[in-house]
Parts: C-alpha cells; structure tokens; sequence
C-alpha cells in the first residue's frame, strides 16, 4: 500500500501527539513494505528525505510569522493537494480537521473515489476553554463540516466514538494512539528536582484550563498532604493559562512548578516514582500522556469523564471535584495500600494487549486492507 499523513507537523516528533502517532505507525508500515510518505512543515529541524524508512516530502508552511492558528491552514491545504494532484495513494491520513475544512470542501474530497481519505476526529476541540466562544463556534462548525465532508472517521476513544454515533448518526473506526510499557527508570533522575521515591505527587499536562489543574491543586492544598509531599507540576508555563497558575500558586510551599520535561527517560522515571500521578484532561479522546503514564507504572487519579473511564475502567480512582482531590490525598496511604499494586499491574497488561504500537500498527494496516477491499468491490 501507499500510504500519507497529513496535517502532522512532521517527524521525527517535536511538536505533540499526533506527531508521535504518525512516527511511530508509519516507521512501523514502512517496515513491513508499505511506501509511506510523512508531510512535514518547512520549518521542521529535520531536512532529510528520509527517516527510518518513511519518505518525508517537505511543504511549505508560512506557521512561523502568519501563527499556528492562521498559517496551519494554508499548510494543510498545500499538503492535502499535494497529496491528491501529484501523488499516487491508495490511503490519506488526515490527522484533525480544525484546519482542513476549507481544503476538504474546496477538493470535494467526499466524492473523491481515488485515493481513500480517512480522519482522525481528535477530541471535543470546541469544548477547549482556551479559545473564546467565537472561536468555539467556528471549531463546532468545522466539526459539522469534518463529519459531512469527510469519507470515513477515525476515533480514538470509544466515548468520542460514541459522541458521533449519538450526535451525527455515523460511524467510526475506533483506533487508539499507542505507548510501550517501560522498564529502565532511573532513580538518579529525581535528584535534579529535590524528590524521593514515593514522596511527592504529579501532573503532567499542557497547562490549559480544560486540564483540571486548578482542580487538582486546590484539592491538594486543602490536604493533610498539602507541604509534606509536593505536587511537582510538568508542563510549559508560558500559555496563558500556565502564567495565571505560576502567578496564583508559583509561591506555595508544596507546589513546584518544573516546566516541560522533554527527555522521555527523565519523564518516565519521575513519573514511575510518583505516589499518585493526577491525570485532568477532560475533552481530548486517549490522551497520549495518559497512556505513558499507565505504561510508566503510574497509580493513576483521574477526572471522572467518559473519555478517561474508557482507557482506565475499574483501575483508576475518580474525581470531579477539589473537595474530592483533598478527599483522596487525606487518604491516601490507606488508598494505595489497597489499590496501587493490583491497578499499576492491571494498566501495564491493558498497555500491552490493547495499545502497543506493534498491535496499532496491526489494527491500521488491516483497516486500510479493509478499505482498499471494500473500494474493489465498488467499482
């Protein structure tokens, strides 16, 4: 088969989680012989025509002074023509839709026999609290538009595929991102930040409301745990969100607000160390930071949504609420007595039998096979 991503800001992944996504499965295709092609911004560090395999065809994308918001568009569209009127593939991967739309429409990519066009949904974008409510209603409108335009849609979560089914009246393909369980944490890691095994608390995330950090931190600082263990926070502080949060709770004794960790072993290790691990995200499908940190061995303490129960079901305690953070933290050496080992176990068996990269390569391959069967016989 002949195979593109699009709309991925390139590999090798520096950007986020779609970008790992596409490394990961199309290095993984281009390994059992199928031609993939990643597109790539012009702006991408990486300049070769190759990576392990994959071919990368590099487009232009004025991102860097138009904006991400702005110019991703224009990217897109470059890509997805490219794609349509100078390649040859039997599948398109269309990675999101929030700035696809005008290319979709202006292709009529939904009566475009040749090549098979699939996308990813994503998340609830339009729920992202750190848009204003214009924005919103255009990202809810693109959805519309995604679902009427597009030729088949792929969720990664069964609450987002759920959430089509009900609200649209389609179907989608259910076909998660990926992660590999993790064995060689480094205990050496921790000193950097001042932690000791088992000693402190953490939340990774992109610092955005829709992330329930507030929630967690003010249910820690009503907590009998609030400057014994701390609550080391990762992620970028320099979004909106991430200033107001520095501004509010940077002074707090038992909060620590570390920035982004970029090196996954360092990552992996300060995550398997934890003694709970906080995971907000409330409007995004499978969360590829979730899934890390139930491979990195993770107690996990989630907010309490559809999208979080699907991937963790029964091995996760819940909460919606600061009052229920501080409920859990009051009580939480008697909680991981009783639960931590039998939920960190079950999680590393889920990641091994449902969402290695090895099995998603599988499950994408043979839905592509499906596909390209289903078109023959159409003919």
């Amino acid at each position: 088969m002949k195979i593109a991503f699009v709309s991925v800001r390139g590999i090798p992944n520096n950007y986020g989680g779609f970008e790992q996504f596409a490394e990961y499965i199309s290095v993984g295709l281009a390994k059992r012989g199928h031609d993939v092609t990643v597109y790539s911004p012009s702006y991408h560090p990486y300049k070769k025509d190759e990576y392990k395999g994959v071919h990368i065809k590099h487009i232009y994308s004025p991102e860097p002074w138009m904006g991400g918001s702005v110019g991703s568009f224009f990217y897109d569209f470059a890509s997805l023509k490219d794609a349509l009127k100078k390649e040859h593939f039997d599948i398109i991967y269309e990675a999101g839709y929030t700035s696809i739309i005008p290319a979709f429409i202006w292709f009529n990519v939904k009566k475009i026999k040749d090549p098979i066009v699939v996308t990813n949904m994503d998340g609830l974008e339009y729920k992202r609290t750190k848009f204003n409510k214009w924005v919103q209603k255009f990202i809810h409108w693109e959805e519309k538009e995604a679902v009427k335009h597009s030729q088949y849609l792929i969720a990664d979560n069964m609450g987002i595929h759920d959430y089509y089914k009900e609200n649209f009246g389609v179907e989608s393909k259910f076909l998660a991102y990926g992660a590999d369980v993790h064995t060689d944490f480094n205990v050496d890691y921790l000193k950097e930040f001042g932690l000791k095994p088992e000693e402190y608390f953490i939340l990774v995330a992109r610092l955005e409301p829709e992330n329930n950090i507030v929630m967690a931190i003010e249910g820690y600082l009503h907590s009998k745990e609030n400057g014994k263990r701390p609550l080391i926070v990762v992620g970028k502080t320099n979004t909106p969100h991430g200033k107001e949060l520095v501004a509010k709770y940077g002074n707090e004794k038992g909060i620590k607000f570390v920035g982004g960790i970029y090196d996954f072993k360092k990552l992996d290790s300060v995550r398997h160390f934890s003694k709970a691990y906080f995971h907000g995200h409330s409007v995004g499908g499978t969360n590829p930071s979730l899934l890390e940190a139930m491979a990195s061995g993770c107690f996990v303490l989630a907010h309490d949504n559809i999208f979080n129960r699907a991937v963790l079901k029964e091995n996760s305690l819940y909460y919606g609420s600061a009052e229920k953070v501080t409920e859990l933290l009051d009580n939480i050496d008697e909680i991981c007595a009783k639960y931590k080992k039998a939920y960190t176990e079950a999680n590393i068996e889920v990641i091994k039998n449902e969402y290695s990269w090895e099995h998603l390569v599988d499950q994408h391959e043979q839905y592509f096979k499906e596909l390209l069967e289903k078109a023959k016989k159409n003919k």
